[in-house]
């Protein structure tokens, strides 16, 4: 069976084709940060899917070119920037380098392109201008430019092709407010937005004036610069189908630069919202979590992104600090599994042998049923301790096994913690004691060292290589 996801433009499950006529290049968009202040868990949801999306692909035999914008000017960054009395430049790097920082502590890949928007004026102007050409846009009197929501649909094009809308109670919410400049129609969004003096120094020239791009054209600009004019594969969070998203699709199609037939993106994949500690987040609540913030509990990237992926991205996903708990838990029994395996194997080498994968595909397979590829990967761990404990494991399948988990790891990106490493020296201090205590027979002090041990968290475990902690 072939990889089929849930495209929101259909509202249906299709199979994924890319356009690449030989079927092996993907061209693959997701909306990044915007870099006004340190990104939260919710918004680390969406790029761990990302992630995801793109580690199967690979794992199915695709090439895939992953872009992830920077959003490095808009509103809030401009008032941040004033407030600060920094540059924009200075400023938006430092959250853009903690985010970068982040996506590296939870394992997730680097897109091939990050292009940020400032560095695009050129690629952004050429659009607006293309779509003011074609008439779906025109010029205010104060220099700002609009995208004409009713000429597109006189031109007989779509507007609401992601979500059902409601045209007299549009766009709540968005960035501008739909008093803050003079428009034609409520429904009217901005391309351009003219210089004020609450900009201060963030403007670029213009041929409608200086000024700065509205927050949904430089999405349009830069992802058709980097994939070409139709790509596809768009990611992002369900939050973003409106407006962003719907005004990607106007603003990359009303400027006709497709080929006859084809769309802007093929394939539109939105992940659904998380909430922490079954509420919406909220810094009023005290469950607004950033990652440093977990890992300042004492939590790391890999238990989060375990977390992250644990279940399906079209379901809303409660984040608790339990979860991770459990997670954590979950990690040691797998890395408990994969430290036996390797003892077992020792310098045994093997070709795939593993009905893992197969189990593995089937669900990643079904719409990245994330949830029952976990299933499959416990299920084997269970499979293998009661084969390891049994002794029919051979080295050779132990061998085999490992290399399973390899591919399959390819895709959730856990990698493998080894075992010990971590074991601080007081515990291993206190192990070896008890096991010259019991070469000498002295029984009593090896079970007062045993129940000291116990006392700390620890348990000595008999192994093939001899005895050796382990964290209760």
């Amino acid at each position: 069976m072939g990889l089929k996801l849930f495209n929101t433009l259909s509202r249906s499950i299709e199979p994924f084709q890319p356009l690449d006529p030989e079927g092996r290049k993907v061209g693959m968009y997701c909306c990044g940060p915007t870099v006004h202040d340190f990104a939260h868990i919710g918004n680390f949801r969406t790029f761990v899917l990302s992630d995801l999306v793109r580690r199967y692909l690979g794992f199915k035999g695709f090439e895939v070119r992953h872009v992830m914008n920077i959003t490095d000017v808009e509103d809030k960054i401009i008032a941040r920037v004033k407030a600060s009395g920094t540059t924009l430049g200075a400023y938006t790097k430092k959250y853009e380098d903690a985010f970068l920082n982040d996506l590296e502590e939870l394992r997730c890949e680097s897109p091939h392109d990050m292009p940020r928007a400032t560095e695009h004026m050129p690629s952004i102007i050429d659009l607006i201008a293309r779509l003011v050409e074609r008439g779906v846009a025109y010029a205010a009197k104060d220099g700002s430019v609009y995208f004409s929501i009713g000429k597109y649909q006189e031109a007989g094009c779509c507007y609401g092709q992601l979500q059902k809308l409601d045209f007299d109670q549009m766009r709540p919410g968005e960035r501008v407010q739909s008093d803050e400049y003079a428009k034609d129609a409520i429904a009217d969004f901005a391309l351009w937005k003219a210089r004020t003096e609450g900009d201060g120094e963030v403007f670029w020239e213009s041929p409608w004036g200086q000024g700065r791009p509205g927050w949904h054209v430089e999405c349009s600009a830069m992802s058709m610069q980097y994939l070409g004019t139709s790509f596809d594969l768009h990611l992002g969070g369900e939050d973003l189908k409106f407006p962003h998203h719907e005004d990607e699709i106007a603003q990359s199609e009303g400027a006709g630069v497709q080929e006859q037939g084809q769309r802007f993106v093929k394939h539109w994949v939105h992940g659904s919202h998380l909430q922490v500690e079954g509420k919406k987040m909220s810094k009023s609540l005290g469950n607004f979590f950033t990652l440093r913030d977990l890992l300042d509990k004492g939590f790391n990237g890999r238990e989060i992104r375990f977390v992250l992926i644990s279940a399906h991205y079209r379901e809303t996903f409660n984040f608790t600090i339990e979860g991770l708990n459990g997670a954590r838990a979950a990690l040691g029994r797998l890395d408990e599994c994969l430290f036996k395996l390797k003892q077992q194997a020792g310098d045994a080498s093997a070709e795939v042998g593993s009905e893992l994968t197969a189990k593995f595909e089937a669900a990643m397979d079904d719409d990245l049923n994330v949830s029952a590829a976990w299933a499959a990967v416990f299920e084997w761990v269970r499979d293998t301790n009661r084969q390891l404990a049994d002794q029919t494991m051979t080295p050779v399948m132990a061998a085999a096994q490992l290399k399973a988990w390899e591919q399959v790891d390819s895709v959730l990106g856990m990698g493998v913690e080894e075992q010990g490493d971590d074991t601080p020296e007081e515990i291993l201090s206190l192990a070896d004691q008890r096991q010259q205590a019991r070469k000498d027979k002295n029984w009593a002090e090896a079970d007062r060292l045993r129940d000291e041990l116990k006392s700390k968290g620890w348990v000595i475990e008999d192994t093939p290589n001899g005895p050796r902690p382990k964290r209760i």
